[in-house]
């Protein structure tokens, strides 16, 4: 890829312990890569100063979130919602995420995590800004929430979108964009089967890094650079240019974070 087009990482934990050793190298290969905006999520109160130190150290790549991520969402949910409260009040925050319903690990805490989904859906939409949604076995459940809560002011990103062609054409009719990462690269993702399907404005990239890392690279840990392997792999799914994704994807993310 040449130089020009500015690749978008909507969905990195950057501050994960996982890079602890070499945080700083490997920004550089994702700059040098191209990738210069990169989007974090939040997990939970503990992560919350690491995020902080992130965006100081690198003021002009790194864009945050405020949120719980319903693995998360455990007997003291509602200590970690007031403080997901008071941060969004402080400061300012590209979005609230990542949120969600995950039935993978643990099953027992799904009232909770409905709860927690739909209470900081309404912070979003108090604060006007986008959700980033984690979602594992629990389509359904999810939907179930967005019926609900559809409006002119839901809107976001459905990370690490892994579903049929039906259900991301259900997420996009709330207003979502799908977060396509390493996935795509899998032989049994099967998403890309069907993207093409989908027009490109729907799409932003991910990684989700240190986790799902592409082809050639599964089962490493994942980085923001890994990103031009998952848009190598989506240019051959939509017979389009490889710049051509990263523009319209960098564009949609601009579109939903507003910046």
């Amino acid at each position: 890829m040449n130089s020009t087009p500015i690749i978008t990482d909507t969905h990195t934990h950057l501050y994960s312990e996982e890079f602890d050793q070499d945080r700083d190298e490997m920004m550089q290969r994702a700059i040098n890569a191209g990738v210069t905006r990169f989007f974090i999520p939040a997990i939970d109160a503990a992560a919350t100063q690491s995020m902080y130190d992130l965006e100081q150290n690198y003021p002009d790549y790194v864009f945050l979130m405020m949120g719980l991520h319903p693995t998360y969402v455990k007997d003291n949910y509602e200590d970690e919602l007031k403080h997901v409260e008071t941060e969004l009040a402080k400061r300012k925050f590209y979005a609230v995420g990542e949120i969600g319903i995950d039935l993978y690990w643990d099953k027992t805490h799904l009232k909770e995590q409905q709860i927690a989904f739909k209470r900081q859906i309404h912070l979003a939409k108090q604060y006007k800004l986008p959700i980033v949604i984690h979602c594992r076995e629990a389509f359904d459940e999810i939907f179930e929430v967005l019926e609900q809560e559809k409006s002119d002011d839901l809107f976001g990103i459905f990370h690490c979108f892994s579903g049929t062609h039906e259900q991301a054409l259900q997420a996009i009719s709330y207003n979502m964009k799908l977060g396509i990462g390493g996935v795509v690269t899998f032989k049994n993702g099967k998403i890309d089967q069907f993207l093409n399907e989908i027009d490109l404005k729907h799409i932003v990239l991910e990684t989700d890094s240190p986790y799902l890392a592409p082809i050639p690279y599964r089962g490493k840990r994942n980085e923001s650079s890994y990103l031009v392997n998952v848009i190598s792999k989506l240019a051959d799914v939509y017979d389009v240019s490889e710049e051509t994704i990263a523009t319209v994807t960098t564009q949609n993310s601009k579109d939903v974070f507003g910046i």
